[in-house]
């Protein structure tokens, strides 16, 4: 059976943390809309096509590949994948649908669209902002990326994979900083509790009945 490496996941995860309440101290001094037009600078046609295609590798329809992987390749954890995807959905829904429901984005709460960079072909979205579903996907990738390799090296280009990821929702302007900072706590909440749902012996439970 493989390992789950724990050690090179809670660097990971203390990295996440670390970042997320970061972004959410910045935000509560520099303010939301402000911090959001700071980042969401326009930096060109490249950046703009690259953001564009790169946010669909947060999109929750990349859980299919990941779920056919760890089925055939480390199908001991398939577990915790399914919790990892329930937990981080149910999460998400929660806070866009029951506590935070209505929350505008940024192209609803900025009344002056002129002044925020909007990308040909992306359509807006105008309320949920709390939390951004792509960030929250980027950073359960990530930290399942953490779990199962054994490779140094993948703490710190997976992080930048997610974190791009989180800030092209910025670029977007689909979510404000803060949003992302959300989705990355909501990983890493979810991704801790689907470790503790993999490490319950499930046959001697079902066996006992």
């Amino acid at each position: 059976m493989h390992k789950l490496n724990i050690k090179q996941f809670k660097t990971a995860t203390f990295l996440t943390l670390g970042l997320g309440v970061s972004i959410f101290i910045l935000n509560y001094f520099i303010g939301t809309n402000n911090f959001f037009l700071l980042l969401n600078t326009n930096l060109g046609i490249v950046a703009d096509y690259f953001f564009h295609y790169y946010t669909y590798l947060g999109d929750g329809v990349f859980w299919i590949p990941v779920l056919l992987i760890v089925y055939f390749y480390k199908r001991e954890y398939l577990i915790l994948v399914i919790a990892a995807i329930l937990f981080s959905t149910v999460f998400t829904h929660i806070f866009k649908n029951w506590l935070m429901q209505g929350e505008p984005r940024p192209t609803k709460a900025i009344t002056d669209l002129s002044l925020i960079h909007v990308v040909k072909g992306v359509a807006l979205h105008s309320i949920d902002s709390f939390p951004s579903g792509h960030s929250t996907t980027a950073f359960c990738f990530y930290l399942l990326t953490c779990l199962f390799f054994n490779k140094k090296w993948v703490v710190v280009i997976g992080l930048i994979f997610a974190l791009l990821v989180g800030y092209s929702r910025i670029y977007l302007a689909q979510h404000f900083p803060r949003d992302v900072a959300g989705g990355m706590l909501v990983a890493v909440i979810s991704i801790a509790l689907s470790i503790k749902i993999q490490s319950i012996d499930w046959a001697s439970r079902y066996s006992k009945k």
